[in-house]
């Protein structure tokens, strides 16, 4: 499984990734969108999946969405849930942090605090 933020640049070789019966998953599109493709190669790089999902079709009332938000804080607030980020900065860097995030000089979450 590959889960892919960056979108135009990253797709193809996110693909050509995969082994057999593999998932892409496309979330974001910070290099820009990518051209149309043919179902086909799904198939010819050996039956893979490829999805595209937005959060819409996930939380579908703002209540709903609220309700998942309030869990998520709980578990976070009781230690249940870590949340890791691998990129601190302070929030008067904040345009170093996107000169990183352009670079690509970041992996993972990128925080910004206060």
């Amino acid at each position: 499984m590959v889960f892919d933020s960056v979108g135009k640049t990253t797709f193809d070789k996110s693909l050509d990734s995969l082994r057999t019966r593999g998932y892409l998953v496309l979330f974001g599109g910070s290099s820009g969108p990518f051209a149309p493709i043919d179902p086909m190669i799904l198939n010819t790089k050996g039956s893979l999946f490829l999805t595209r999902p937005t959060l819409g079709n996930y939380v579908s009332t703002r209540a709903e969405l609220l309700g998942r938000a309030a869990d998520l804080f709980a578990w976070a607030a009781r230690d249940e849930l870590t949340v890791r980020a691998e990129h601190d900065y302070p929030l008067a860097d904040a345009a170093r942090a996107h000169a990183d995030l352009e670079a690509r000089n970041t992996m993972g979450k990128v925080l910004l605090t206060i």
